[in-house]
């Protein structure tokens, strides 16, 4: 990637499900947060035959009112071209009207780093319900794409998020639903929700968004890592507005706005900073795949011989290392968890889940302050937990003493031997058994959310400075830097305005959607070319029931 004097009406920083959600909705006309499944239908069969219908133009004259007109186009619809509507796929925007570029320091594609996660992680199946995903253009979407395909047999059904419990048995036995209990009769439509995709089902459905949208292009995405941001005046810049200089490892890029879609960030929280021997026989879970089993651990492996680990978190992923480190053949891993293990389908409590329950998302968005909303996230994220799926599994290597799992217990001292490369641990409390010598330790610890030690933001941080509370950014409510700065935050930076939900791809879909409205108030980007107000997109508007109808009519 060179420098280049082009000015990008948008850079998107990030690669990921944000990244992509963001880039889907800016060439998506009807989002699924304005638009029915009727109204898409009839947008877009107006969209396909606009200049071959028969419509009724109105026109205003003098002195006379307003006379309806016949206006015929360069042909009539025939039955054979309703026909042809009603058997295609719907039409969908293939061009965006913003020029946009994606950087990425992981690849030149999407959802690189999120691919490579899962496989090294081995996760066969999302801990998301069907209606979390990125697509701005269909709500049930990715159900919609199962069955479409006949992938039925690729969900995962989540037991215990719907009515209640009862065994299959007793479910043969009840004909209809006025036997259900009366909770499980109001819950029962949503059965269909809860289930989690395969890992290949929903990459296969993001890569299908991807050719839908036309976001597959082979110098759409740039690799590269970004190293400062900068919103300053350029000398000979057009509209005389601010823009953005991006600075990267392969020179400089220039644009009206940028969406930063980066995650957490890339900082890991680690209870020590490891020395060069420790990382050895050391590493955090972000580099399981490149680190893990290290080429020592894999000898002794390989030799049968007897070998510990110690795995440290109490998230999903920590259980997904446990699982993954006794099928590649650690003879027994000891997990060490800070407090509790808390075991729950999903991240967030069920009624942050719910498709149509808005009540607590109503209290979030309507608090006083971002303090109470801070306390809110952290209370219906509770920390770390693992799903049933993976409890069940972790039990299962406890009966075959593969696994011993320790709540509660932190390292309290350690001493790593670099010639043998083995660590010895004190824990507190102490844990009974535990070898002295230990072969492999993996942090399952998260990443650190903080964006003023975020280098790419140093610049913003200095000439833009902003409020921030534990580490998140205090956005507008467009997340937006300041409202005439159009840096935009997505994901789990954007918390404390999404909400419990905005680090999972809940939060990715609905952070698109903000950012492709307030894009639309950005000076200079409605340029010549793309003008939003001409009189074609007032008469698709109004055949859709948005704005006025009467602002298509024109005056002699």
């Amino acid at each position: 990637m060179e420098a280049t004097n082009e000015i990008h009406d948008v850079i998107i920083i990030g690669a990921g499900p944000c990244g992509l959600a963001v880039a889907a909705r800016l060439r998506e006309e009807t989002p699924s947060a304005m638009f029915t499944d009727e109204e898409h239908q009839r947008y877009h069969w107006i969209k396909k035959h606009r200049g071959k219908m028969s419509l009724v133009r109105a026109q205003r004259r003098k002195n006379k009112g307003v006379r309806a007109d016949r206006y015929t186009g360069s042909a009539d619809i025939s039955m054979r071209n309703l026909q042809e509507t009603s058997e295609e796929e719907p039409c969908c925007a293939q061009e965006s009207k913003y020029s946009a570029l994606v950087i990425d320091s992981s690849g030149n594609k999407w959802m690189e780093r999120w691919n490579k996660a899962f496989r090294a992680l081995e996760i066969d199946h999302l801990r998301s319900p069907m209606f979390f995903h990125i697509d701005p253009g269909d709500r049930d979407g990715l159900l919609a794409y199962t069955r479409e395909t006949g992938r039925e047999k690729e969900l995962y059904e989540l037991s215990g998020c719907v009515g209640h419990e009862m065994s299959k048995h007793k479910r043969k036995k009840m004909r209809n639903l006025s036997q259900f209990p009366r909770e499980a009769e109001i819950n029962e439509r949503d059965r269909k929700d809860y289930y989690t995709p395969s890992t290949k089902l929903f990459a296969d459905y993001c890569a299908s968004i991807i050719t839908r949208y036309g976001l597959n292009e082979m110098d759409q995405i740039q690799q590269s890592d970004v190293h400062d941001i900068q919103f300053s005046e350029i000398e000979g810049s057009p509209d005389n507005n601010k823009l953005f200089t991006i600075s990267t490892c392969h020179g400089q890029l220039h644009s009206r706005a940028v969406v930063l879609a980066i995650g957490p960030g890339h900082t890991k929280m680690m209870p020590w900073e490891l020395s060069q021997d420790e990382q050895l026989a050391a590493c955090h879970s972000s580099e399981i795949g490149a680190k893990f089993p290290s080429p020592l651990l894999t000898k002794k492996i390989e030799r049968r011989q007897t070998t510990n680990m110690v795995v440290i978190g109490g998230g999903l992923t920590s259980a997904q290392i446990s699982h993954i480190a006794i099928r590649k053949g650690v003879t027994k891993v000891w997990h060490l968890i800070r407090g509790d293990l808390k075991v729950k389908h999903f991240d967030v409590s069920l009624n942050w889940m719910g498709k149509f329950k808005n009540y607590d998302k109503a209290v979030f968005w309507s608090a006083d302050d971002d303090e109470e909303r801070f306390e809110m996230l952290q209370s219906a994220r509770n920390g770390g937990s693992i799903t049933p799926r993976y409890h069940k599994l972790l039990k299962q290597h406890i009966a075959h003493d593969r696994l011993s799992i320790h709540t509660n217990t932190v390292i309290r001292d350690r001493h790593f031997d670099p010639v043998s490369q083995t660590w010895q641990l004190t824990t507190d409390p102490p844990i009974a058994g535990l070898p002295s010598c230990i072969d492999y330790i993996c942090f399952a610890t998260g990443m650190k959310t903080d964006i003023t030690q975020m280098p790419l933001l140093q610049s913003m941080n200095c000439d833009y400075p902003i409020e921030t509370l534990h580490g998140l950014p205090c956005l507008t409510d467009d997340l937006m830097w300041k409202n005439d700065v159009p840096l935009f935050v997505t994901g789990r930076l954007a918390a404390l305005r999404l909400g419990p939900a905005g680090p999972n791809l809940e939060g990715a879909r609905l952070g698109a959607e903000r950012i492709a409205w307030a894009l639309e108030d950005v000076p200079g980007i409605n340029r010549v070319g793309r003008d939003r107000s001409s009189p074609d997109k007032d008469l698709q508007k109004a055949f859709c029931g948005l704005g006025n109808r009467y602002d298509s009519l024109c005056e002699e």
